[in-house]
């Protein structure tokens, strides 16, 4: 039986990054990228497809775990009848080698531990040839290389490298994992005390930087650091989570490899860093962005790979059972070919938003949005597959019409408040003709409320953000209708579906999936911005309250079993908890004017 996905800690080292499970068990790693392939995958299958447990023998009782404050190395600690110990999990920031280090300190009496290493490479598929060099293990296959170094004693039994060993109070015993190209030596041998001083020191310094000193202060920092975490170092590129296949509902066909970065994500996570003062990570995305998107602008992908690699084929894994036995388990992301006109829009908005906190004007950057702006124009009355990624036909989604507008209104505030070079009046009147076609066409006057897509009559979540881009003012009769009836619709309390997955959905799949949680944070943006802001403040609390013990969150929710579903731990969820307490808080001015022209 798979573990809830709450049971989960995350540990990473920038470019990559692992889940270690309630029970000392890390269940999912890739090396040496977020999108390679897994040595640990019993995360989407059974520890045979690769896992690395350490924890006591025998009974024993986890007293506690945390993250050491400030940062993302992780303590747990256990109890036998015979004494307690504390074991530390952490990745060192990348330097040339990734590691993993786990350090067991004996805190009383004395306990006897258990190490066991199974490693399969491809994502649980391949057993490796495990041999001796010097003092440590080495396990080759194909391109890969692990090696496992320890004072303790290694033996293998049954394709494991088992280690028994008993820690007093006092003694601490590590253990380093390290990945290496299998055609070169094993890499040199680190310090894990020094790399743990080091790591400390990092996320401590990085965290110091957090322009945000409100109310929430540890959920903002904790969802800052996991926003950190899942930045691939090397380029700036943003992934939207760490892992592939965790179902959005148990048993279902839903399950997406999330190892990439989506403009959507990576640009909305611009702004949760640039609100908090981190604007060197907004520079170093906008770079990424420079150089991925470099070419015609027609071919603009919703994602890339995290160095802006552009195919990202989807295939089957069918040797992995999923998460909960829901299948297929997938690797790679076919929506990367779709439409999604919408992320034009996200796009402009970050980067409008940057220059406003203090990134500055880079000449490439401002060519490459007007050569955008420019596909745009000829291009924004097409259908598309909208924020969603519907697998079903394309469609005039009004969220997409929406953010076409933010394109050409930001275009036009960045001529006339930023005084960058452009045809003005031209983005003018594009914007104002945007504005009126969604005002006509996407709002139903029975329903008093915009909808998810011209001529229909659905509700989508997705429509809470027309008052938080500046589409329409807060106080507009056709907003407060908009957000009450996707309050009374879409909503059970802080628990907001994106759209109704009935059989006549527009995704083209089955129906079923959670609460999405970004939805939930938007409703709480929405009603703080018409009057509601105690409500938005309590709901507000419900979903801070939907964290983890060590304050991460998954893409959904479902409110009848308490689980958290989805890719995990979720940037699109992360952010908007920040960008929505940064907003309760009166701390970021939101977009609210009338429209430009």
């Amino acid at each position: 039986m798979s573990a809830p996905i709450e049971d989960y800690a995350l540990i990473g080292d920038l470019q990559t990054a692992a889940l270690v499970s309630r029970l000392g068990s890390i269940d999912w790693l890739c090396f040496p990228r977020f999108d390679s392939g897994a040595c640990f995958a019993a995360l989407l299958g059974t520890e045979d497809h690769g896992r690395w447990l350490l924890a006591p023998q025998g009974e024993a009782r986890q007293t506690g775990r945390r993250y050491r404050p400030h940062t993302l190395v992780l303590e747990t600690e256990w109890e036998t009848d015979d004494g307690a110990v504390r074991v530390i999990d952490f990745m060192p920031p990348r330097g040339l080698d990734p590691d993993v280090v786990r350090i067991v300190e004996g805190i009383r009496g004395h306990v006897d531990m258990r190490s066991e290493l199974v490693i399969r490479f491809d994502y649980g598929k391949i057993v490796p040839w495990v041999r001796r060099i010097d003092s440590a293990r080495v396990a080759i296959a194909g391109p890969d290389g692990l090696c496992l170094r320890t004072p303790a004693e290694v033996r293998g039994e049954n394709l494991t490298s088992v280690s028994e060993l008993t820690v007093s109070a006092g003694e601490r015993v590590p253990f380093v994992l390290t990945w290496f190209p299998s055609h070169r030596p094993p890499p040199r041998e680190i310090d894990p005390e020094h790399a743990l001083a080091d790591t400390d020191a990092f996320w401590d310094e990085w965290c110091t930087t957090c322009g945000y000193g409100g109310e929430w202060q540890d959920a903002v920092e904790r969802s800052l650091i996991v926003l950190k975490a899942l930045t691939y170092a090397p380029t700036g590129g943003i992934v939207a989570a760490p892992t592939t296949s965790l179902p959005e509902w148990p048993g279902g066909v839903r399950n997406w490899d999330y190892r990439f970065c989506w403009l959507r994500d990576a640009t909305l996570t611009l702004l949760a860093f640039a609100n908090a003062g981190h604007v060197e990570e907004a520079r170093d995305w906008r770079d990424w962005l420079l150089r991925a998107a470099a070419g015609d602008p027609a071919d603009l992908q919703i994602m890339y790979g995290v160095a802006g690699e552009r195919r990202l084929t989807e295939l089957e894994l069918d040797w992995l059972p999923g998460y909960a036995d829901s299948q297929p388990v997938r690797i790679g992301n076919g929506a990367s070919e779709q439409l999604q006109l919408d992320v034009y829009g996200e796009l402009l908005d970050a980067l409008f938003h940057a220059r406003e906190q203090g990134l500055e004007y880079e000449a490439s950057s401002w060519a490459l949005q007007r050569k955008l702006l420019e596909y745009l124009e000829h291009n924004w009355r097409q259908p598309d597959e909208g924020i969603w990624e519907i697998r079903g036909p394309r469609r005039h989604f009004t969220h997409s019409k929406v953010m076409v507008w933010v394109a050409f209104d930001r275009a036009v505030r960045s001529a006339e408040t930023q005084g960058l070079e452009g045809p003005v009046e031209r983005w003018r009147a594009l914007a104002s003709e945007i504005h009126e076609e969604v005002c006509r066409e996407g709002f139903d006057a029975g329903l008093g409320s915009f909808t998810q897509a011209y001529g229909s009559s659905e509700l989508d979540a997705s429509l809470l953000l027309i008052p938080l881009v500046g589409f329409l003012p807060p106080e507009d009769p056709r907003v407060v209708g908009t957000i009450e009836a996707v309050q009374r619709e879409l909503a059970d309390g802080p628990f907001v579906q994106r759209y109704l997955t009935g059989a006549e959905s527009v995704d083209g799949l089955p129906p079923g999936e959670g609460s999405f949680l970004p939805c939930s944070f938007w409703l709480c943006e929405s009603l703080a911005l018409i009057g509601r802001g105690d409500e938005a403040r309590r709901l507000f609390g419900q979903l801070l309250d939907l964290r983890t013990d060590l304050g991460l969150l998954a893409e959904e929710y479902d409110p009848v079993s308490g689980r958290l579903l989805g890719n995990f731990p979720q940037a699109f969820s992360h952010l908007t908890l920040i960008n929505a307490a940064f907003a309760l808080e009166g701390e970021r001015r939101l977009l609210r004017e009338v429209p430009a022209g």
